[in-house]
């Protein structure tokens, strides 16, 4: 996964967009355990340590009304509020997720690759990445949100 800020919002999103709420049950710096609310589904998901832009991670779907009671029970608030685009650019799926909330201005674009070094062509409306710079990582949003730097 490559994460990038973006220089300007491709047009055509707003239809497309997936309200997404999450919050963190564990956030260390090796280790997270999320709870996700993606439009309709739910989700709970496990993340290893970063490692060159890679980790493992699980994920498992879960009843909603399961996620909304951990989310309130076991999650530190603020929650992490964004809304997820999928965009298509040259045979590669992105994700753009623009923030709301305390992390509110905050918009970035993801593509997951089969290895670090793949080769790919980035869209005219990627700017400079920060895959590797931790301020970005949502479960470090959550501590420091974007509206604090």
């Amino acid at each position: 996964e490559k994460k990038f800020l973006l220089k300007y919002l491709p047009s055509g999103l707003e239809p497309l967009g997936t309200p997404i709420c999450q919050g963190y049950m564990i956030n260390k710096k090796n280790r997270t355990v999320r709870i996700r609310i993606y439009g309709t589904l739910a989700f709970l998901t496990i993340k290893g340590a970063t490692c060159h832009a890679t980790r493992k991670e699980f994920e498992y779907p879960i009843p909603q009304q399961d996620a909304r009671q951990m989310l309130d029970l076991f999650c530190k608030k603020p929650f992490i509020e964004k809304t997820r685009y999928p965009v298509h650019h040259k045979g590669f799926e992105w994700v753009i997720d623009r923030f709301s909330g305390d992390n509110q201005g905050l918009v970035v674009a993801e593509i997951e690759l089969d290895a670090v070094d793949q080769p790919f062509e980035k869209p005219e409306w990627v700017g400079k990445e920060v895959t590797c710079d931790p301020r970005y990582y949502n479960s470090n949003l959550i501590e420091t949100p974007y509206c604090t730097w």
